[in-house]
């Protein structure tokens, strides 16, 4: 652990990580202790915060993932959507507001490469995806739904996880936001945003796109 930062927010923030990132099993407070070299009051002090935000859940054996219903999925997959699709209608009422170009430029740069290289597996994938769409929401301002939508993607990570990407989903998608962030910078702010609601597509039913 690092100097500088209360113990307590290192731990969590290590967990939270693991959590959202799919690396965490069943979560036991002498063992997360023994393996991250701390007491067990700040592993405590964590996962009590992560109960609070709806990542996991204290049984009678410890803790473990929660891992949202599909008809919850559903109805964060509302949100996200109606989020999303604000941060660009903002743009198109109000001209004067504008897509920061170089954040969104260095963003685009990484879906380059991401698409050169070797597809990413699933749980790569949910982190890289979960990235570009709140970098292109924060690109456009307001930090509220920026937050807001973090805080949506973090409840629905492990979801998707759970249920299930499939590759061709996976390299589809990776095109698409390339031709969003394209569209974006160009101006085409129409045309991102028509792209942008088919790419984010319907509630899912049985897998999260």
């Amino acid at each position: 652990m690092s100097r500088g930062t209360p113990l307590g927010e290192q731990v969590y923030v290590r967990l939270r990580e693991e959590v959202l990132g799919g690396d965490a099993g069943r979560l036991s407070e002498a063992r997360l202790a023994k393996r991250l070299g701390v007491s067990r009051t700040p592993v405590r002090e964590a996962l009590t915060r992560l109960v609070a935000d709806g990542l996991v859940r204290r049984d009678e054996y410890g803790y473990s993932l929660v891992v949202p219903s599909l008809a919850t999925v559903r109805e964060l997959h509302e949100v996200t959507v109606a989020v999303e699709l604000r941060g660009l209608e903002r743009c198109l009422e109000e001209p004067s507001l504008r897509h920061d170009p170089a954040v969104l430029t260095a963003e685009l740069e990484r879906w380059y490469a991401l698409r050169a290289g070797p597809a990413p597996t699933p749980a790569e994938f949910v982190v890289h995806d979960d990235r570009f769409h709140a970098t292109l929401l924060g690109s456009a301002g307001n930090a509220e739904l920026v937050a807001t939508l973090v805080t949506v993607q973090g409840r629905a990570r492990h979801a998707r996880l759970h249920y299930g990407l499939l590759d061709h989903r996976v390299e589809h998608a990776v095109t698409e936001h390339i031709e969003i962030a394209e569209l974006v910078l160009a101006g085409e702010l129409r045309a991102a945003s028509t792209l942008l609601r088919r790419h984010l597509g319907p509630a899912p039913a049985v897998r999260i796109p």
